[in-house]
């Protein structure tokens, strides 16, 4: 739990909120997609014809009318059921987990004090070894997949099953993703239902969700990502609306002209899930970025980052939103200082802001496009530190005669210290230390050790006989998946 940090004052929200719904009536969207142009059309927007394809105009109260049907409360199950996370958009709770579909894998291996660096292409393997890690990571709250599977048995018919199956059998806490292929859906949902014990127990400990990136910067449809989101909405399962627009490039630099579109693009996306399925659980899914000038890749370790990002939380909370978003990001391509650094920069100000899903958080390097062990290691402990960091003072009317002991006790004894009234070894420690400091070889080198410590622990598989009806049910689902 955190004190919310407010960048915006209540009249700067109202102004971002009048500003998006001025946008989505004027320019309004470009849809590509036939099915969303109908629904839209039938809640009462305009629709007129483009080039190739055609322009929606929403309306305030079709946003009205979705804000107050979507739900403020959204249940995350997991296998394990301590690990069932509820995000209450009135709740600054905050909750960190893994994140993006990295293509390389960042192997370390030491000679001497010296670390090399190998760049592995994703695999099953790869990414049953990364669910495994993360159920071991304490910090680490959910698991969204962060490895790409490039197996040469893998298609985009069966990659869905795959990917899905190998993180719920090798983790017992949420699991999300998004969806390669629109066919694999319902094979994913059996999947589901049979871990969490049948249709109506799925309902109650959803273990699975879905992102959906249906917008594409700036206030465009996606025809394919936008049918994917009408048929999840449909089953009524949590889904993430997502949006990342680059600053300078698919989204203003201006810090008010950003969070004006991407805040227009999300009430869009979550309209067309409430059109669909009024109530379904749907997160407010902000992911804003700022973009280089010299190379025009994205850029997560910039101030602008971080404004955006704090805004965007704001937002979602005005509206009565679960917030998704993003900390924790190195720009950088190896472990270091500059990692450490750029990590640090949102890692302590974006969960400030009480949003209540923070992906990203665990071992991103090179933007999003590397995931390395040991690095998720190290952001395990820093994130510890940053929970620490902003957690609540201990000050309250309760407390009041214990300090007041504590102090005058002090003061008599002959010693005149309080080295002497620290808790017992057997209680909570009085301050935590960075937990690697001691190592000679260094940071990364001890992460090296825990990670192939963790390795040889006992994997928390799916019950054989669970696992025996996923593959008799689900078709597509590969051999290597079920690799002990």
């Amino acid at each position: 739990m955190v004190r919310p940090h407010c960048r915006l004052s209540q009249t700067q929200v109202k102004l971002i909120d009048g500003v998006s719904r001025d946008l989505l009536e004027n320019p309004g969207l470009l849809c590509h997609n036939a099915a969303a142009a109908d629904i839209y059309r039938s809640a009462g927007a305009k629709i007129e014809s483009e080039a190739s394809c055609v322009r929606v105009r929403l309306p305030s109260s079709i946003i009205d009318k979705a804000l107050d049907s979507a739900p403020s409360k959204v249940v995350l199950g997991a296998r394990d059921p301590s690990n069932r996370l509820i995000l209450d958009a009135h709740e600054p709770r905050v909750r960190f987990g893994s994140g993006s579909e990295t293509n390389v894998w960042l192997d370390v291996k030491f000679e001497g004090t010296a670390p090399k660096y190998s760049r592995l292409p994703g695999s099953i393997e790869l990414l049953r070894k990364s669910a495994h890690l993360c159920e071991n990571l304490e910090n680490l709250d959910f698991f969204i997949r962060n490895v790409n599977i490039r197996d040469e048995g893998i298609t985009e018919t069966n990659k869905d099953v795959n990917q899905f199956f190998t993180s719920l059998n090798n983790i017992g806490k949420h699991v999300q993703a998004g969806l390669t292929s629109l066919e694999a859906l319902d094979d994913v949902m059996r999947m589901g239902r049979i871990v969490a014990g049948g249709r109506d127990a799925f309902q109650e400990n959803p273990v699975l969700s879905f992102i959906t990136c249906v917008i594409k910067s700036p206030l465009q449809m996606v025809d394919d990502t936008t049918t994917k989101l009408i048929e999840i909405s449909k089953r009524r399962v949590p889904v993430v609306i997502s949006s990342c627009p680059m600053g300078g490039a698919t989204g203003p630099f201006d810090e008010f002209g950003m969070v004006a579109q991407i805040n227009a693009e999300l009430l869009a996306g979550v309209a067309l899930n409430q059109l669909v399925a009024p109530g379904a659980p749907v997160l407010y899914g902000a992911v804003p970025v700022r973009s280089r000038l010299d190379n025009l890749n994205d850029m997560y370790a910039a101030p602008e980052f971080v404004h955006y990002n704090l805004d965007c939380a704001q937002m979602a909370r005005f509206y009565g939103l679960p917030c998704y978003s993003t900390a924790g990001v190195g720009d950088t391509s190896v472990p270091g200082i500059q990692a450490t650094a750029e990590k640090m920069l949102t890692l302590l100000s974006v969960p400030a802001s009480g949003a209540q899903y923070i992906h990203y958080a665990f071992g991103l390097l090179e933007r999003t496009n590397v995931f390395c062990p040991e690095q998720a290691i190290l952001d395990d402990a820093q994130i510890d530190l940053v929970k620490r960091t902003l957690q609540d003072p201990p000050v309250d009317e309760q407390r009041r005669e214990e300090v007041l002991s504590l102090v005058r006790e002090v003061m008599g004894s002959t010693h005149k210290t309080y080295m002497y009234h620290l808790p017992l070894p057997s209680r909570d420690p009085v301050y935590t230390r960075y937990p690697f400091e001691d190592e000679d070889a260094g940071a990364l080198a001890a992460a090296h050790r825990r990670y192939r410590e963790i390795l040889e622990r006992p994997r928390n598989q799916i019950p054989a006989e669970l696992r025996k009806e996923i593959v008799q049910s689900v078709p597509g689902i590969l051999p290597e998946t079920l690799a002990e």
